[in-house]
């Protein structure tokens, strides 16, 4: 891995508007920002188109999609027929839990900045304003790190991995307001778990309401059009 390999970023790119910040982010710090988009298999590839839209609006310096078919194990509304919750966001983790999805998503991700000499990995996961899910805590960020450095070449090498998760701490108001500072155009992002069949977003699974509830409290208009009987 070259001397520089840290100026170079792999980034996680979902599509969602932390992975969207979190890469404009890292395109601030000066970073040679490479995004990753993985097709697991969602029941909707809304947020696929929205990954490709904002690496074009970034010119990022690279966007690979990678497809990893998680409806073969099932267990979660967003891979298998089950129905998004739409009555608000509760305290335990929801069944949108996707099975262990960061986990394979960072292994993933570090694959992908390994092959191409990045020493920087980027994931847009928030601790606090999220929906009980337990592969985006911070000690779960911190163990995975540590496995990255024990399980790679480069690990063992000395030249392993930074990941950067920018928005970790930050709320949901805290990260609108990020998109607002970077002028993004959030319309570009999407972050609902059950589209519309009009192409709305739903306004009410926990992700929609963790959303719009940030703008809101920031004081800030969404870009995301959504129906007038949820806003």
């Amino acid at each position: 891995m070259p001397e520089n390999s840290q100026e170079k970023a792999a980034v996680l790119l979902s599509g969602g508007l932390d992975s969207m910040v979190a890469a404009a982010l890292a395109r601030e710090k000066g970073h040679d920002v490479h995004a990753l988009t993985i097709d697991y298999g969602q029941r909707h590839k809304r947020e696929l188109e929205a990954a490709r839209a904002i690496a074009r609006a970034l010119g990022l310096a690279g966007h690979s999609e990678i497809a990893l078919d998680l409806r073969q194990f099932g267990g979660s509304a967003l891979t298998a027929d089950i129905d998004v919750p739409k009555d608000g966001v509760g305290e335990t983790i929801p069944v949108t839990y996707v099975p262990a999805r960061n986990l394979v998503f960072l292994a993933l991700t570090t694959a992908f900045a390994e092959s191409i000499g990045a020493g920087r990995i980027v994931i847009g996961v928030n601790a606090l304003d999220y929906s009980g899910y337990p592969d985006c805590r911070p000690e779960f960020i911190a163990a995975f790190a540590e496995a990255a450095r024990l399980g790679t070449k480069a690990g063992i090498e000395g030249q392993g991995f930074a990941i950067d998760a920018p928005l970790q701490f930050l709320s949901k108001a805290d990260i609108a307001r990020e998109a607002d500072r970077l002028g993004l155009d959030t319309g570009l992002s999407w972050s609902c778990y059950d589209p519309r069949g009009d192409g709305l977003p739903c306004g009410l699974c926990d992700s929609c309401r963790l959303r719009m509830g940030g703008f809101a409290a920031a004081g800030l208009t969404d870009g995301l059009t959504y129906p007038p009987e949820t806003e």
